[in-house]
């Protein structure tokens, strides 16, 4: 799918998403980022489509997840890996991020609310406009006491294990 015209990667990546989750992964496999399954689980919608065109643009050079306007909403993310992913804008509702490895992402203008980060490791995200009511965020693992009070001000929720 490399250098493909715009018309026929939209194409591509609106056929991925009608495909059924088993197959989405048999996709990403061959195509070599088997690593990204929670592709296999987003809804097919606008947001997704232009997504997963950055995913099919060029997958062998991907290193990390653009996800700038994904609707990654009411999804079970349990561990998932966004290492310096790029959700900027993203709609993160609802979304379930337990554990996930989420060092250095960019959550410009994302939309976390009540979405749940318990345990999830916050070294070096960036959190600018993000809206976190509700957002579940643990002991927020990595996040500096600035960013603390920011996000609690906004509305995040804090939990502490005893």
């Amino acid at each position: 799918m490399l250098n493909s015209p715009t018309p026929e990667l939209r194409k591509s990546a609106i056929l991925f998403l009608e495909q059924n989750p088993e197959q989405r992964l048999q996709t990403l496999k061959l195509l070599g980022i088997g690593r990204y399954t929670f592709l296999s689980e987003i809804k097919l919608n606008e947001a997704n489509i232009v997504c997963m065109m950055r995913f099919l643009q060029n997958p062998q050079q991907l290193k990390f997840p653009n996800l700038v306007g994904a609707d990654l909403s009411n999804l079970i993310l349990y561990e998932v890996n966004f290492i310096r992913g790029n959700l900027t804008n993203a709609n993160l509702q609802n979304s379930s991020l337990v554990n996930a490895d989420l060092l250095f992402a960019n959550f410009t203008k994302a939309d976390l609310r009540n979405a749940d980060l318990t345990g999830a490791t916050l070294n070096e995200t960036i959190w600018t406009e993000a809206l976190v009511e509700g957002c579940q965020l643990g002991e927020g693992i990595g996040l500096t006491q600035l960013q603390y009070q920011d996000l609690k001000l906004r509305g995040a929720k804090f939990t502490y294990l005893k």
